[in-house]
């Protein structure tokens, strides 16, 4: 028996219908003839070597996707996306992200004196990425809504954690509240109250140059007694303070 075809409402499809965005449009015709997309898909039929970037576009375009596990033609576990709560659609988002001028980003360079807002490593500002402090699929964006200081550049890794970091965060997933970003670690990492709306604090460390010679000294020290590196250094810092 053939599986029945499932219907959305008009406004929903004339929405999706909308977009332009390459990626974003082959993943939402897709979904519209088959239901659902895997990772298998967008790797071997449409030759996307990233496919959660496929994904993250179609929600950039304000359209709801969730992700489930599913079975590749090989047995494995794998990702695959179908359309979410089709009540939550967006209407502002159909652009997607806007781009950013060259000169936007060498004055945010200029401005974190070539580092990175969270680890604080100093970087060429071509290996910086310009990043919302409110993540986009929270407070969207829009060209005439270009005020720096709601920006920030990070390096590759922190802007991989603090990706992966928001899109388990309850606020990005249902709440969409700018507020509590901005009371975010990753979205204001020297004044902030939580992580991911957890009652976590965090220090990034970055160790450059003639700085090496002591980050491969404490690891030696933490090796030499069987602690791991990040404990040892909270052991070192607390015992600093305790003899205050």
């Amino acid at each position: 028996m053939a599986k029945k075809k499932t219907t959305y409402p008009k406004e929903f499809l004339e929405h999706v219908k909308s977009i332009t965005n390459k990626r974003a449009k082959i993943v939402i015709d897709h979904i519209l003839q088959h239901s659902f997309i895997t990772t298998e898909d967008l790797e071997t039929t449409y030759s996307y070597s990233h496919p959660p970037r496929a994904a993250r576009d179609v929600r950039e375009a304000g359209i709801p996707l969730e992700t489930f596990k599913t079975k590749s033609k090989s047995g494995k576990s794998i990702a695959a996306y179908k359309f979410g709560d089709v009540t939550k659609l967006q209407h502002n988002r159909i652009a997607g992200r806007v781009t950013f001028p060259k000169d936007f980003k060498s004055k945010l360079y200029e401005l974190g004196k070539g580092r990175c807002y969270i680890c604080n490593g100093e970087f060429e500002e071509r290996y910086l990425q310009v990043d919302h402090r409110v993540p986009y699929e929270v407070g969207g964006d829009t060209a005439d809504s270009r005020n720096i200081e709601n920006f920030m550049l990070l390096c590759g890794s922190c802007n991989r954690a603090k990706s992966w970091s928001c899109e388990h965060c309850d606020n990005w997933q249902n709440e969409k509240k700018p507020s509590l970003c901005m009371q975010c670690y990753w979205g204001s990492p020297t004044n902030y109250n939580h992580i991911a709306l957890k009652e976590i604090r965090r220090l990034d460390l970055h160790w450059t140059g003639d700085e090496v010679k002591y980050y491969d000294a404490i690891r030696l020290i933490a090796e030499q007694n069987k602690i791991e590196l990040p404990d040892f250094v909270k052991t070192v810092i607390a015992d600093k303070t305790k003899k205050r």
